[in-house]
Formats: structure tokens, C-alpha cells, sequence
């Protein structure tokens, strides 16, 4: 028995030895930092990651990088969603997480009663900062399939992320919100969703944000309705909060219909983050 303990406990080791090595070695980080000169030199800042070995055979132009685009949450760092950029490079993606708020923007302000509450210059100007960055891959990455993005966003990024890909639906594969509370989702069925809810009393969606069950089983779009708060849906979040979203963002990336569209609920699977995939409502 004690045998069986000292291995199990070795292995545990050498899979977290091998987590934080790989981490380190095999996914590159770099900052691109550009200006657009369209707008009065204004600073755009991505983060990039990717794996190396991936990156290799893509300037060898043996493949094509899938390529994920990563927006902030208002008061939040683009250099805070490591985790999230760090599971899409790991399978494969070129990842770029944008800065879109700099220190001499307005302050954002809430107008109830206007549409998107008064963001929609926020929104904008997250379309011009997203095609700017992508411009500015091209260049260290050229051969890239920036024709179909995966777009992920917390809280006002999962806003600009959904009006990015309702405004260019064309360049769009598929969204990923983290409590987007703004921007209605895209229902026709031809970009795939995935959306977690937070339970935080201070942040709720506005009306006809988010579908029904039954619209988001025909549109393909799958809410995780969870336990967590708002701010923790980042690399705030704790290893359990940031360990869930991984895993359902792998099955969500697998396309192999493990996670079907519709509402989950955190009663579905208290105990277990992996579980809460079946629990969903069937096609």
C-alpha cells in the first residue's frame, strides 16, 4: 500500500513538474507593441502565446495557426487571462490578448436606457484595436488562419467579442464570453458559443442578452450558468474556478458533441466541474 501511495505520489509530481516545464518551454510569450497611426498614435499592446514547436512549423509553412483574440474586462490587465491563453496555445493557437483601454481613455460611464448602456464607443473601438492587432500578427505571424477567429472575452471584452463578431460575422468562428452583460448573443446559428454566468448579485446581463434554452439548443449556444463571482473569471479566479473553465473549454474546442448547446446549472454537478458537460439538455 505504501508502495502504491509513493508512486502515485511521484507521478503527481512529475505530471506538475511537467505542467510548469511545458508552461515555461514549449508556449513562447511576447508583447507586440504598436502605434496606430490612424489614430493619433494611439498604443495597442498584445500579448502573445504560442506554442514553439507550432510556431516553427508555421514559419516552415507546414500548417496554418488557428488564432485566438483574448479582450479584458473593464479594470482588468489583458495580461490576466494567462490561464485561458495558455489552454488555447497549448492545442495549437496563436494567441493574442489585447490592452484596449489605455490611461488618457474617457472613463467608461453607464447610461441606462441608451443602447448597450452608452458602450457602444467602447465597442468601436474594440473592433479598430482587434483588426489593428491582427494587422500586427500578421507581420510576426504570417501564416495564420486569421479568416476564422476564435474570439474570448470577459465582461465588456465578451461585449466587444459578441458586437465584433456580429458586426464581422465573416471572420468569425466561434465566441467565448466570460459574464458578458451587454451585448445580445449572435442566434443564427453559425458561430458556435459558449458562455459562462457568473451568480454575482452586482453583475447581471441585461434583458434579451442572453437566449432561452430552447433558442440556444438551435443556435448551437451552450451557458454554463456557475457558482463563481465575476472578477474571479480570470487568473484572480482560484485554481478550481480556473480548472472548471478549462475543462469545458477543451470540450468545447473538441467538437466532438461532449458539450451540447443549452443551459447548464451548477446544481446539475456540485461536485464535479467535468460532469456538469452531460448534464446539459440533449439535442
Amino acid at each position: 500500500m505504501k508502495r502504491r501511495v509513493a508512486i502515485v505520489l511521484s507521478l503527481c509530481t512529475l505530471a506538475i513538474v511537467a505542467y510548469f516545464t511545458a508552461s515555461k518551454w514549449l508556449i513562447r510569450h511576447e508583447t507586440l507593441m504598436s502605434h496606430d497611426i490612424l489614430r493619433d498614435s494611439r498604443r495597442v499592446a498584445v500579448d502573445v502565446a504560442v506554442r514553439r514547436d507550432r510556431a516553427m512549423q508555421a514559419t516552415a509553412e507546414m500548417i496554418e495557426l488557428p488564432v485566438v483574440i483574448i479582450s479584458h474586462g473593464n479594470t482588468v490587465k489583458h495580461t490576466e487571462y494567462s490561464f485561458l491563453a495558455n489552454t488555447f496555445a497549448a492545442r495549437g493557437y496563436l494567441v493574442g490578448s489585447i490592452q484596449h483601454d489605455i490611461e488618457t481613455d474617457e472613463p467608461m460611464v453607464t447610461r441606462i436606457g441608451e443602447e448597450y448602456v452608452g458602450r457602444r464607443p467602447q465597442y468601436n473601438r474594440g473592433i479598430f484595436n482587434i483588426m489593428f492587432a491582427i494587422d500586427e500578427m500578421k507581420k510576426a505571424y504570417p501564416n495564420a488562419d486569421y479568416r476564422r477567429l476564435t474570439l474570448v472575452g470577459h465582461s465588456n471584452g465578451g461585449d466587444i467579442s459578441m458586437y465584433f463578431a456580429s458586426r464581422r460575422p465573416e471572420l468569425v468562428k466561434k465566441v467565448v464570453t466570460l459574464d458578458n452583460l451587454r451585448v445580445p448573443f449572435i442566434t443564427d446559428g453559425n458561430i458556435k458559443i459558449l458562455s459562462f454566468r457568473s451568480t454575482d448579485p452586482h453583475f447581471k446581463p441585461d434583458p434579451g442578452v442572453i437566449p432561452d434554452d430552447e433558442m440556444c439548443r438551435k443556435a448551437g449556444i451552450t451557458v454554463v450558468n456557475t457558482a463563481f463571482q465575476h472578477n474571479e473569471l480570470s487568473d484572480r479566479g482560484s485554481d478550481r474556478v480556473k480548472s472548471t473553465i478549462q475543462a469545458l473549454v477543451h470540450k468545447f474546442l473538441d467538437d466532438d458533441g461532449s458539450l451540447k448547446p443549452g443551459l447548464i446549472k451548477p446544481e446539475d454537478s456540485p461536485n464535479d466541474p467535468f460532469a456538469m458537460v452531460t448534464a446539459s439538455v440533449p439535442r
